[in-house]
């Protein structure tokens, strides 16, 4: 199945929530800067992404957004800067 390419940053108020979705979040993809995730996801992967993060989250405080990449527009991404590295293909964690 594709995958397509995510770009997913956070903004969580509370540092014990913050902390569950960073480690979900590094199960799904590649830290390029603190809250800010890129993710090689197929359809399934995102739903399940955003099953795990979803019930940590509180509305009125915390947010989340995701970001999907066409491969044209992912091969135009510019880095400065220490060069984070994209995603890897690899073999997600089943929770």
């Amino acid at each position: 199945m594709e995958k397509t390419r995510y770009v997913v940053s956070y903004d969580i108020s509370d540092s014990k929530r913050l902390q569950k979705v960073a480690k979900i979040m590094e199960d799904f993809g590649q830290r390029v800067l603190y809250s800010v995730f890129e993710c090689l996801l197929t359809p399934g992967d995102l739903c399940r992404l955003k099953s795990l993060v979803e019930p940590l989250l509180d509305p009125l405080e915390d947010k989340v957004l995701y970001y999907s990449l066409c491969k044209k527009c992912a091969a135009k991404t510019q880095h400065m800067g220490a060069s984070p590295q994209g995603p890897e293909e690899k073999e997600l964690k089943v929770i």
